[in-house]
């Protein structure tokens, strides 16, 4: 029982879930300056249900990968535990939808408080969730699987949670989105580089196999580049706190999983790449949401 508790939280995959966390609690600190008190009620609902669609995410992941041959036993990282831990596929699919009908109660009651437009938004991002792995023609085997995750985990997820408060998206909620959209998508860029012989076998489209390891490599750079120019143009032109430039501490790993991946070495080898580049992720939104709650104080 300790050992299916345990692998069902690997399957989680939790070193990402900050991608889920982090958005919620921007989105919230960026509008706290304009409410007396927050509704913390209406935070943790979004909270959870955020991390519940990505869990399911990632377990419509481990699902369709098995079913399409691309994991086995040698299979590296925390994928593949359907053929190595021996769970039956129906399972794990099972559990993806009671997570997604756990968020869909949350969505209801975010409705009841708010407006029902984002049951319709709820909706979609669901949907979403499912065909990234999932259906004829998953996103995450096309070039655009990091544009759509850093979209709905960063820019949504942040609307969302700031609109909950105060009723509406305000400027500084978009702006502040973008960098934290940009490395959520470079996540899903450095496991697209660490996984691009596997994927190029089994027909994968994704950015790292149209371009090569060495220009997706140059492709991560220009995504660090851009989450950092982003945020400067969101300090100096949409009104966010320069409290916010903390999460620069962070370009220092962003360097570190650059040198981790600039050699083609195969993928064991690049692992600690992928989670590097998982830690910029944490630490930048971290830095990010501490200091927009420090400004608020």
């Amino acid at each position: 029982m300790n050992k299916s508790i345990a692998v069902y939280w690997r399957m989680t995959r939790p070193h990402t879930l900050t991608a889920s966390f982090v958005p919620v609690v921007v989105g919230t600190a960026i509008v706290a300056p304009r409410i007396e008190s927050l509704r913390m009620d209406l935070f943790f609902a979004m909270l959870i249900a955020s991390m519940l669609i990505q869990i399911a995410t990632n377990l419509f992941n481990e699902y369709y990968d098995y079913k399409r041959g691309l994991d086995t036993e040698n299979s590296v990282g925390i994928g593949g535990s359907i053929v190595r831990d021996g769970f039956k596929p129906g399972t794990i699919l099972a559990f993806a939808f009671s997570l997604y009908g756990i968020s869909a109660l949350l969505g209801i009651y975010l409705c009841l408080e708010t407006t029902w437009w984002l049951l319709l938004i709820g909706i979609v991002s669901m949907f979403v969730g499912y065909i990234y792995t999932g259906g004829p023609l998953p996103i995450a085997y096309t070039p655009f699987g990091e544009i759509v995750a850093g979209f709905f985990m960063g820019y949504v997820i942040i609307a969302i949670s700031a609109y909950l408060q105060i009723g509406y998206v305000p400027t500084e909620a978009i702006a502040i989105s973008i960098p934290v959209s940009i490395l959520i998508g470079s996540i899903l860029l450095a496991n697209n580089i660490r996984d691009l012989d596997n994927d190029k076998v089994n027909g994968r489209k994704t950015i790292a196999c149209l371009v090569g390891h060495q220009k997706a490599v140059y492709v991560l750079i220009v995504f660090f580049a851009a989450a950092i120019i982003s945020l400067l143009i969101a300090v100096l032109a949409f009104n966010v706190t320069w409290w916010a430039l903390l999460a620069l501490l962070s370009i220092p790993l962003m360097i570190k999983a650059v040198k981790l991946f600039w050699r083609d070495l195969p993928p064991q080898e690049l692992m600690p790449g992928m989670a590097q580049t998982g830690k910029v992720n944490t630490i930048f939104g971290l830095l990010l949401a501490i200091s927009l709650t420090i400004a608020n104080l």
